[in-house]
């Protein structure tokens, strides 16, 4: 089984926080859609043997094309590939995109899953990161996609911004459990190089990131979504039972993908290869029948820290039996040892041959992996 993502590089407005800079405009979007449909073709060999299980339009905004232009790609994708008759199609749309008219549409065209990027049920927050859609826009959008059909929702909330108090964090997971949002992924706000926020803190004309808020706000989050129902599936993650993403974890689990449009990353099960980010030199290749992109074969070491990484994120963990059969018994006895003080200090758990962080663990996800990061092997 595999998956593809196609990266629509179309946006409206750039988030203060976001460090992608949507450089296609809309006039061009002809030529970015003829290039992605020819892109299509060339790939054709790379899922070789593969049923397609999972289809996701991201990256700007998928939902400013037209449905014509959905229908097109989507044509391509099933002549091109093997489609499994159950494949989850992930649309990503702002609140603002959405209507009754769209939604019929998109559902007529197979789309059975909508990723809604509401950020905040708070004016204050959406102005802070200059979002093109306001508070009740997010609530309506949400309800016209409930009203057409478009049950199977996954929303994005931003937590840990300067704006973002505590009581109003927790009536923001209030509101969309009230909503009946059956999958949240929800991220703590970081400041990347050369963004336009990270200019703002500098400058001394926004606070900078209270860490502390960020973790009280994250143990906020798994326990009361705990509370109410929702597993907690992947560290940013939680759905409620059976509405987990298919196409997200299929990354977690190693499944070989496809990325489309440009910066979009493929995986095969051997190497990772990355489109070029650069729209325009995206668009000249495919005028010329090329794809131009680079490449990276992975090490077993690079094999294993990137399980390593990948399984900690998630409620499974990380499975030394796995890791026994996968690399050797070795590795699986020396990870053992390097994880004795985080299980002692309880923010690892030892539990059916498998190392799971704890509730407080997932606090420290990154710096745990990293610290049981193999150098050679």
């Amino acid at each position: 089984m595999a998956g593809i993502y196609l990266h629509i590089p179309f946006c409206k407005q750039a988030c203060n926080y976001c460090n992608f800079h949507f450089s296609t405009s809309l006039r061009n979007k002809n030529d970015f859609v003829a290039a992605l449909l020819k892109e299509i073709v060339l790939q054709k060999e790379y899922l070789v043997n593969e049923q397609v299980e999972t289809i996701y339009f991201g990256g700007g905004t998928p939902s400013l094309l037209t449905i014509e232009e959905l229908n097109l790609i989507l044509e391509q994708i099933s002549k091109t590939f093997n489609i499994h008759s159950g494949v989850e199609l992930t649309l990503e749309a702002n609140p603002d995109d959405i209507n009754n008219e769209k939604l019929k549409d998109w559902k007529e065209a197979g789309i059975n899953r909508l990723s809604i990027g509401v950020q905040s049920f708070f004016e204050e927050d959406l102005v802070w990161m200059n979002r093109a859609h306001n508070a009740q826009q997010a609530i309506n959008s949400i309800k016209a996609s409930h009203d057409n059909g478009l049950e199977n929702i996954t929303i994005d909330l931003i937590y840990g911004t300067p704006t973002l108090s505590n009581e109003n964090w927790k009536r923001n997971l209030e509101q969309a459990v009230n909503l009946k949002i059956s999958h949240l992924s929800c991220y703590a706000l970081t400041v990347e190089p050369k963004t336009f926020l990270d200019k703002l803190i500098k400058q001394k004309k926004v606070s900078d990131i209270n860490t502390d808020v960020q973790a009280e706000q994250f143990l906020m989050l798994m326990d009361f979504l705990n509370l109410n129902g929702y597993e907690h599936y992947e560290i940013s993650n939680f759905a409620m039972p059976g509405k987990r993403s298919q196409h997200n974890s299929s990354y977690w689990k190693g499944k070989k993908y496809l990325g489309l449009g440009p910066s979009a990353h493929s995986y095969n099960g051997m190497e990772r290869s990355w489109n070029v980010a650069n729209n325009n030199l995206y668009l000249q290749s495919l005028r010329e029948n090329k794809i131009s992109f680079e490449k990276e074969e992975l090490t077993a070491t690079q094999k294993l820290n990137e399980y390593i990484m990948i399984s900690l994120r998630t409620m499974e963990g990380c499975d030394l039996n796995y890791i026994e059969t996968r690399f050797s018994k070795k590795e699986k006895e020396e990870i053992v040892k390097n994880a004795e003080n985080y299980i002692k200090d309880e923010k690892l758990e030892f539990k059916n041959q498998k190392l799971i962080l704890t509730r407080e663990g997932k606090l420290l996800a990154d710096g745990i992996a990293s610290y049981l990061f193999f150098e050679n092997l």
